[in-house]
């Protein structure tokens, strides 16, 4: 069973008919309980009724009268019957409607406790037995056991007559809350489906997003579609972009090559290969990064440990820098989770701090910043400080244009910060250039989010 509706459905089905069936059951129960606890109250009351109308012999002892208190003790066979035995089994005595029938006598029964009981016969019977203790004349007492029992033919009855109003009512109600829970589910599944309208529309070309007014419950599902869309888009584009930008940042190298080769002068074919060949490999290593950059894609849910991708970074730079003795002050907490993949990280600061410890005098810092008065929405942001020259402002735009080549930036600024602000904006988020407090630039990742501890 595939269908999520069909699922719920059959679930609450079972549920509803197990609580409807077990609350039959109880209430069956209970009012069968309730007509025998109430047969029993009448059939004491027919032995009080009895004692009233008793009379005593000469010697005191007890005789029950002809004439009864309850007309059905005097009908045969009228389905209310008594019989009373005493003084050592000398005395018997059964109600005329008793005739041809023999009661059971219970026996060891003690004086003044009744004892209810049900007989399975081809007329069943509900039995009481009470024992007493009458005090003749002389002085004696004188043990009476007297056993009224009614058929149970009339009991049974109301029972029957009990269930098939329980299941006409709860039958009825099963069915109207089967239908209502089949109207309350496909009501309350209608936001699943309009997504899977939503996306076949998508699929088809008619629309680009998931642009419903879907509930809090599946918007974290519709907009990581929509960031999935996007980003595909943007991958995309970007992919497109670079085969553009490589194709036209070859065709100069190439025409320089082409033009010393037809030239004939193998000097300057040679001079033309050593100084083109470089170049045209700085350009492909640029284009790859950028298509890496945007091939790898941003994962929706993924965090990646921080810190211990910095101090990778910061062991290999200062390796690389170490005639330089650059001093790297790490402000990250060891628990801090960072959205993004772990080689997006790597490629992104690995740009940026390489550029820190090209450029720093001394210093480079590495820290968390929270704004929230100038960043309500993202809240927290990664900045990279260094105490070198810094970047001035009128270049700023430039060194983070998408599609740069590196003879089209600043001379010393390389490529890295393209690549950089690339990778963050895969991501949804930012890179800006500023100045740190240590008089060089700074350089702030702005990603969606709050980073988290692990």
């Amino acid at each position: 069973m595939r269908s999520i509706n069909s699922r719920l459905l059959l679930a609450a089905s079972v549920v509803l008919a197990a609580f409807l069936g077990l609350g039959a059951v109880a209430l069956d129960r209970a009012f069968r309980d309730s007509a025998e606890n109430a047969l029993q109250t009448q059939l004491m009351s027919q032995i009080y009724a009895l004692l009233g109308a008793a009379d005593t012999d000469a010697q005191g002892r007890m005789r029950l009268p002809e004439t009864l208190p309850d007309p059905r003790f005097s009908n045969p066979a009228s389905g209310l019957y008594a019989q009373v035995s005493g003084e050592k089994g000398e005395y018997q005595w059964h109600s005329p409607s008793a005739v041809g029938r023999r009661l059971p006598m219970p026996g060891g029964i003690a004086s003044g406790q009744p004892h209810f009981v049900y007989l399975p016969a081809d007329e069943p019977l509900y039995l009481l037995a009470y024992s007493l203790l009458w005090e003749a004349d002389a002085g004696a007492e004188i043990a009476y056991l007297f056993v009224v029992a009614e058929s149970a033919f009339g009991l049974q009855e109301r029972v029957a007559a009990f269930r098939k109003t329980i299941l006409i009512w709860l039958g009825g109600a099963a069915i109207i809350l089967l239908l209502v829970q089949g109207v309350v589910l496909r009501w309350g599944l209608k936001p699943l489906r309009e997504v899977a309208l939503d996306l076949r529309m998508i699929e088809s070309g008619t629309r680009e997003r998931l642009e419903g007014a879907y509930p809090r419950e599946l918007r974290r599902l519709t907009d990581g579609i929509n960031s999935m869309i996007q980003h595909g888009e943007t991958s995309r584009d970007r992919y497109r972009n670079s085969l553009g930008d490589l194709a036209h940042s070859l065709k100069t190298p190439l025409a320089v090559l082409q033009g010393a080769a037809e030239g004939g002068d193998a000097r300057l074919l040679r001079e033309a290969v050593s100084e083109q060949v470089p170049r045209m490999n700085d350009i492909v290593q640029y284009q790859l990064k950028s298509a890496a950059a945007a091939g790898r894609g941003a994962g929706l849910t993924h965090k990646t440990l921080l810190r211990p991708i910095i101090d990778r970074l910061v062991s290999t730079l200062q390796k690389v820098y170490r005639d330089k003795g650059i001093n790297c002050l790490c402000e990250v907490a060891d628990d801090v989770l960072f959205p993004g993949e772990q080689g997006d990280l790597l490629e992104c600061l690995g740009n940026i701090l390489e550029n820190a410890f090209k450029y720093a005098n001394t210093t480079v810092a590495i820290f968390l910043e929270s704004d929230t008065e100038r960043l309500p929405a993202k809240g927290v942001r990664l900045c990279v400080a260094d105490d070198g020259p810094g970047i001035p402002f009128e270049v700023r735009e430039r060194v983070l244009r998408r599609g740069e080549r590196g003879d089209q930036q600043m001379p010393g600024q390389g490529i890295g910060l393209s690549v950089a602000s690339g990778i963050v904006r895969l991501y949804g988020g930012d890179l800006e250039i500023g100045e740190s407090d240590l008089g060089g630039a700074r350089i702030a990742i702005w990603m969606p989010g709050r980073p988290e501890t692990d």
